[in-house]
């Protein structure tokens, strides 16, 4: 287990500095101190290493969507303002996530390769997706959102806000206070869908 997680700790201290198709296998292996044949030991591939890699932390929008499925507010706006504001501070205050949420973001192509890390990344997709409009459909039924909005759209939406916001602080984390910033977003679009008292 000790050889494993050095093989892991080389692999994501390397796919930060110089990106996922830029680092070989035996430059994770140079830099773990160890042979090929023993990250082959361990992992099938690269793309193996990299989904073992993200499994060791819990990631930003997993866990958000963790807080979808414990959830019982009254409130499902107050609900998806939540999970939201759970993923940047995760980002902010994890540095371990972070790191490689940004390697999964803004240090890898998704090459044939990898093709399993795409894969997980549009299931988490959906998955979000899905709970994020299941939330909105709730709130339409029980008056809190406004008729007529679109669940897809919201969520689409959401999903364009968090992945944006992410991969700009991401890019220079002192160009502005995701929290802040982030909850101010949120915020803003997440009333714009409250339904007004009659």
């Amino acid at each position: 287990m000790a050889t494993r997680d050095s093989i892991l700790d080389a692999a994501e201290q390397l796919f930060v500095k110089q990106g996922v198709s830029g680092t070989t296998l035996q430059h994770i292996a140079t830099a773990a101190g160890v042979t090929r044949g023993a990250i082959y030991w361990h992992f099938l591939d690269k793309g193996a290493m990299f989904n073992a890699m993200m499994e060791r932390v819990k990631m930003p929008l997993e866990s958000a969507m963790l807080l979808f499925d414990q959830a019982n507010a009254a409130d499902p706006i107050e609900v998806l303002r939540e999970s939201m504001m759970r993923v940047f501070r995760m980002t902010v205050e994890d540095p371990m996530a972070r790191r490689v949420f940004e390697i999964a973001t803004l240090k890898m192509e998704f090459t044939d390769e990898l093709n399993a890390v795409r894969e997980r990344r549009k299931l988490n997709q959906a998955s979000w997706m899905a709970r994020t409009e299941s939330r909105v459909r709730e709130g339409i039924a029980n008056g809190q959102v406004k008729a007529g909005v679109e669940p897809y759209a919201v969520a689409l939406g959401l999903w364009a806000i968090i992945d944006g916001l992410l991969r700009a602080w991401l890019l220079d984390p002192q160009e502005f206070d995701l929290i802040a910033l982030g909850t101010r977003i949120v915020d803003t679009h997440l009333e714009s869908l409250r339904a007004k008292p009659d």
